[in-house]
């Protein structure tokens, strides 16, 4: 099979396509043949060395869409010929390939009216919304008259992008995203967001001047330290802020005097630690597939690359890194949606 390495701590000219024997699956695992990619933020860290893997995790890529080709001897939520999503893990090589290996407890049936590269785009980040939203904030779902509102620090971006529709489609919940450009602002609303605000303006005015329900939860994506204090003064008291970007240290003390509490999501906790309840993963995605099929979420890819190799994956990453893209990069094997 051909594969697209990385070079650590390169750029975004570090990556090279190779032949390698095709992998053979362990018992639990399927055998994918990729059909299309996301890139994510994670990718570009983990390239540029600021995120650690294994040594032997020469390809990136951990948002994938594809054919099941082949299954283990104890796998038994899927069979070939099975379309999929899913996102994988730190510890095994990623999907920038033709064929994959993931375990089928981190796998959901791809949403039916979805292309490949529309799939794509959908189970890192809504894995990590969903968990952040239900399991991390506590949110349930429902919706009730008195609901207090939740706050999206980056809410144009892959993660922002889901968890404004599940806030909004979900809770009962006002839905207050931030965002700085013309596009972004846009791109919130049709998301879903009742509110917008700019987060490169003070915060705490723009909230109170929109007399919403006091915001009980934040969910911040971005940029988290620097946002810190703004958010101290925006969360109510006994309220609770989840944060899934990266620090070498982040100062919680100012939260006490509210007793907010600080809540971490880290999408691949369960895979990286063995977890009794990793088929969760499995559960979520095949949610979110039924949500998509049903109307309720839609996909988040923004722009489709082509073809499925080395340069256009370069091409990937450098948009990402620019920071200007809102929704979802991915490449495809496909030139249109008509897979």
């Amino acid at each position: 099979m051909k594969a697209i390495l990385f070079q650590k701590h390169a750029g975004p000219a570090s990556f090279i396509e190779t032949d390698r024997p095709d992998p053979l699956p362990d018992p639990r695992d399927l055998l994918v043949r990729v059909e299309a990619v996301s890139i994510n933020p994670v990718d570009t860290k983990v390239r540029s060395g600021s995120v650690a893997v294994p040594q032997e995790v020469d390809a990136l890529g951990w948002d994938a869409a594809g054919t099941v080709v082949a299954c283990g001897t104890e796998t038994s939520l899927f069979r070939a010929a099975d379309r999929v999503f899913y996102a994988g893990t730190f510890t095994r090589p990623g999907a920038n390939a033709e064929l994959h290996l993931v375990d089928e407890r981190m796998v959901g049936m791809m949403p039916a009216t979805l292309s490949f590269a529309e799939a794509a785009a959908l189970p890192l980040t809504s894995l990590t919304a969903w968990q952040l939203l239900f399991d991390r904030l506590g949110v349930a779902p429902g919706k009730p008259a008195e609901a207090p509102s939740l706050l999206v620090v980056g809410g144009a971006g892959g993660v922002g992008s889901i968890l404004i529709q599940l806030a909004r489609r979900l809770t009962g919940l006002t839905v207050i995203a931030t965002a700085s450009r013309p596009e972004s602002r846009k791109w919130c609303l049709e998301m879903g967001a009742h509110h917008v605000i700019d987060h490169s303006q003070p915060m705490p005015s723009q909230v109170a001047a929109l007399g919403a329900a006091p915001v009980s939860y934040v969910a911040s994506l971005t940029h988290t330290a620097r946002h810190m204090p703004a958010l101290v003064e925006i969360v109510a008291p006994h309220g609770k802020i989840g944060v899934i970007d990266d620090h070498d240290t982040l100062d919680a003390a100012p939260l006490k005097a509210k007793s907010v509490s600080l809540h971490w999501e880290m999408v691949f906790t369960r895979a990286l630690f063995g977890t009794p309840d990793l088929i969760g993963q499995h559960r979520i995605l095949n949610e979110i597939a039924a949500l998509v099929d049903a109307g309720v979420l839609r996909s988040t890819m923004t722009r489709r690359l082509f073809p499925f190799d080395a340069e256009t994956l370069k091409e990937a990453h450098r948009l990402v890194e620019s920071g200007s893209e809102v929704g979802k990069v991915v490449m495809s094997r496909h030139p249109t949606s008509f897979e």
